[in-house]
C-alpha cells in the first residue's frame, strides 16, 4: 500500500497552471525520484504535495487519508518531512539549536531521532553544534536542513534538490544518508536534475516534462 498517493494533480500560482494531471506514489521505505529539468515543475510538485501551492483539481492522499483541507503545519504534523532546495535554516542559531527547533515527539514505526544520533548520521556537523548555521558550507547547510527536519521524526520526506551546488564529496554523503534512512522505514521522495545521483539511491523514477509525470526507468 502506498504511503503517499497523488492522483491526477493540476497545481501553478494564480492563473499560471504548473502541473498537469500529475500522479504518482510513494511506499514506506523506499525511494522515488522525480527527475526533470529546471522549470519542469519538480518544485512545484512538492510544494503542492505539501500543501504550499493550491492545487486546482485532483487528490493527494497521505497515509490513507485526503490532504486537501488541511495546511501545511498539519500536513507536517501527520509526519511529512519538508527540505526545500533553499534550505532556509536558522543562521544565527546554532547547529544544536536548529535542531532543537524540529523537534516533536517520536511517531510509531519510524526512528525517534536524537541529536546525538542525527551526528551520528552527519558527521560534518558533530564537531560544528556550537557554531552558528550561517558559518557553515552550502553542503553543510542543507544537511543541516536536513537533519532538522528529521527531528520531527517523519513517516516520509520530501527533498528538493539535494545534490544541487554541493561538492561532489558531500553530494555522496547526502546520497548515503538517503539510502540509510530508507533502511529505517522511511519513505523519500526527491526531485533531481542530476540523474547520476538518482541512479544511486532510486527504486523508483518519475520523469516530469512542461509539468507532466511519467513512471520510467532510470536513465543508463
Amino acid at each position: 500500500m502506498a504511503l503517499l498517493e497523488v492522483r491526477r494533480l493540476s497545481a501553478g500560482y494564480g492563473r499560471a497552471r504548473v502541473i498537469f494531471d500529475a500522479s504518482l506514489e510513494l511506499r514506506r521505505g523506499e525511494v522515488a525520484v522525480l527527475l526533470g529539468r529546471n522549470g519542469a515543475g519538480k518544485s512545484t510538485t512538492l510544494k503542492a504535495i505539501m500543501g504550499l501551492v493550491a492545487a486546482s483539481s485532483g487528490e493527494i492522499l497521505f497515509g490513507g487519508g485526503a490532504t486537501a483541507r488541511l495546511q501545511s503545519f498539519e500536513i507536517a504534523r501527520l509526519g511529512l518531512g519538508y527540505v526545500p532546495e533553499e534550505r532556509r535554516v536558522f543562521g544565527e542559531l546554532t547547529v544544536a539549536e536548529n535542531l532543537e527547533v524540529g523537534r516533536q515527539p517520536a511517531r510509531q514505526g519510524v526512528p525517534a531521532w536524537t541529536p546525538e544520533r542525527l551526528y551520528g548520521l552527519f558527521p560534518n556537523l558533530a564537531g560544528s553544534r556550537d557554531r552558528p548555521a550561517a558559518r557553515l558550507s552550502g553542503g553543510e547547510q542543507k544537511m543541516l536542513a536536513i537533519a532538522r527536519t528529521l527531528m520531527g521524526n517523519p513517516l516520509a520526506l520530501l527533498l528538493d534538490e539535494p545534490s544541487e551546488g554541493i561538492a561532489p564529496l558531500l553530494a555522496a554523503r547526502i546520497a548515503d544518508t538517503v539510502r540509510e534512512l530508507r533502511s529505517h522505514g522511511v519513505g523519500i521522495l526527491l526531485c533531481e536534475q542530476n540523474a547520476a545521483f538518482a541512479r544511486r539511491v532510486a527504486d523508483r523514477a518519475y520523469l516530469i516534462e512542461r509539468g507532466q509525470i511519467s513512471e520510467n526507468p532510470l536513465p543508463a
